[in-house]
């Protein structure tokens, strides 16, 4: 096991919840990076290559569903776990969320040990040999 903390990126343009999943990830240990738009993700993933990015789908300037595909296209990002939060349940956007290449979509308010459980099952895909996640859209039980 390594010393070095993992780095989360949050986007949502609520600042209460992302100061509050902000203060939630830094105690769970890990490095927190925010932004409250999607252009402003795209750029911070780009420039800090998170382990694991948290987004709104919908967020101001870009949604969360093109800044996905735009973090998708990059080879920097292409294999960076998502996981996509909306206040809405199924429809339209759990489709065009799972189009844009997220590995998991949860529906808002959700557990935050939940929450951790997605994130920390995530990282460990990731770091398994070929792993890369997988597109479970979730949903809260």
């Amino acid at each position: 096991m390594t010393d070095q903390r993992r780095r989360i990126l949050i986007v949502d343009d609520y600042l209460d919840s992302l100061e509050s999943w902000a203060l939630f990830f830094n105690m769970s240990g890990f490095d927190v990076l925010t932004a409250g738009d999607g252009a402003a993700a795209v750029r911070i993933a780009l420039a800090n290559l998170p382990d694991i990015a948290l987004l709104d789908l919908d967020l101001p300037i870009m949604t969360g569903v093109e800044a996905a595909r735009q973090m998708r296209a990059a080879p920097e990002t292409r294999l960076m776990p998502l996981i996509a939060t909306t206040g809405y349940s199924g429809g339209t956007r759990f489709r065009d969320a799972e189009s844009a290449g997220f590995d998991r979509i949860l529906v808002k308010p959700c557990d935050p040990s939940r929450l951790l459980a997605e994130i920390e099952q995530l990282l460990g895909a990731k770091a398994a040999p070929g792993g890369t996640g997988g597109q479970t859209p979730s949903t809260p039980r």
